[in-house]
């Protein structure tokens, strides 16, 4: 399948998608790994992404191929840098750090990045990624040592996104990072989504069912949940609940 036409193709549907973020560094104990898979699984999950800003276990090759292996959705890697490059996913969003102005995460990374993914033919999906400042400081703004787009400032991301959608992005993403205190605000998600074509996904700060609600009626394409899940494993049918009744 061509992850990134299906993914636009549900987009102009109307119909509301759901991702699951997963930290690999947090299931390489396989009791907990096969617990959140269980979960997932049972759950109507429509995809999940797999990586972050900073991975540093050892076995972390091994711990997505099992994540990919046991889980019934499509797997779709986050990569924070070349490293974390595997071959045990469904796709790789090729992430753009376009908020910001650090030329390694603009193209340096996808430099070193690109023979690998040559030779082990994974699709790429061209992803504008844009931090917000939702509160807290993040591992994503500290590692790429960029500033977040202020929170009270749409306008800037989204002639940002308008830019990203131009140079070839064919995903935009909004994110507040992990363990934000308050999501990407609607007036936000609703500006940048006017300003583009391409599929809108938004993270961060998504802990209720009211967040999720708001965020998909801004113009929201993908909801991405973490660190929420974590905090409360109910959360994720909520969700799901939500999501069938926009």
């Amino acid at each position: 399948m061509n992850w990134q036409e299906h993914i636009a193709s549900v987009s102009e549907s109307g119909k509301k998608q759901l991702a699951i973020l997963l930290d690999p560094d947090k299931l390489v104990d396989s009791g907990m790994r096969q617990m959140v898979l269980r979960m997932i699984n049972a759950a109507e999950v429509d995809m999940v992404f797999v990586g972050g800003s900073l991975i540093v276990d050892a076995d972390y090759h091994a711990t997505v191929e099992a994540i990919r292996k046991d889980c019934n959705k499509p797997v779709f890697l986050f990569p924070g840098s070349a490293t974390q490059l595997t071959p045990h996913v469904d796709a790789v969003l090729l992430l753009s750090l376009i908020s910001g102005r650090n030329a390694d995460l603009l193209i340096g990374q996808h430099v070193l990045a690109a023979p690998q993914i040559r030779k082990w033919n994974l699709q790429t999906i061209s992803t504008g990624y844009m931090l917000v400042d939702c509160g807290n400081p993040t591992t994503a703004s500290y590692i790429s040592a960029t500033l977040p787009i202020p929170h009270n400032k749409p306008e800037i991301a989204a002639v940002t996104a308008m830019a990203g959608e131009m140079i070839g992005n064919r995903l935009i993403y909004l994110d507040g990072g992990s363990g934000a205190k308050v999501p990407v605000s609607p007036e936000m998600i609703s500006r940048v989504k006017q300003s583009v074509r391409v599929p809108l996904i938004v993270g961060g700060g998504i802990r209720t069912y009211h967040d999720a609600q708001s965020a998909w009626d801004a113009g929201a394409d993908i909801l991405v949940i973490g660190t929420a899940v974590e905090e409360n494993p109910d959360l994720l049918f909520d969700l799901c609940n939500a999501r069938n009744h926009c």
